[in-house]
């Protein structure tokens, strides 16, 4: 097994406006799990050839708000690699928002530096490597 740690996989999502689930048209944090779960998914196609199944999370942080007109970017960093788990660092970021006005309803903007909304570590499981 070769040294692949540090290998990256990045997600980019626009969030709708039919995912708003609180005043504010704020988006619930589960949300930002389940894009982890998506990034976790190629992450282990990239790196073993199968989807692989997600055994825990530690250290979720909730850190920013994601609102629904948000455009996101997550990322999945590998950060441990063991015989069959993968330990990958998560983040999702607001890189755009919507702003809107009244008379500009659809503004929205790019965000410089963008927003750390979640972080987490998470950890995978992929079956064993074929023998022979």
């Amino acid at each position: 097994m070769s040294d692949r740690t540090g290998t990256v996989v990045t997600h980019r999502r626009y969030v709708p406006y039919s995912h708003a689930h609180y005043a504010g048209n704020l988006v619930d944090g589960a949300y930002s799990l389940g894009l982890f779960g998506d990034v976790a998914t190629e992450m282990c196609i990239v790196l073993d050839g199968d989807e692989g199944l997600f055994a825990s999370y530690s250290d979720v942080q909730f850190r920013a708000p994601v609102r629904a007109g948000d455009v996101l970017e997550i990322t999945a960093t590998l950060v441990k690699e063991g015989t069959r788990s993968r330990v990958m660092d998560f983040a999702v970021n607001v890189v755009g928002r919507g702003a809107p006005s009244d008379d500009a309803p659809g503004r929205a903007e790019v965000l410089d530096p963008p927003v750390v909304a979640t972080t987490a570590t998470g950890t995978v499981v992929v079956p064993p490597a074929p023998r022979g």
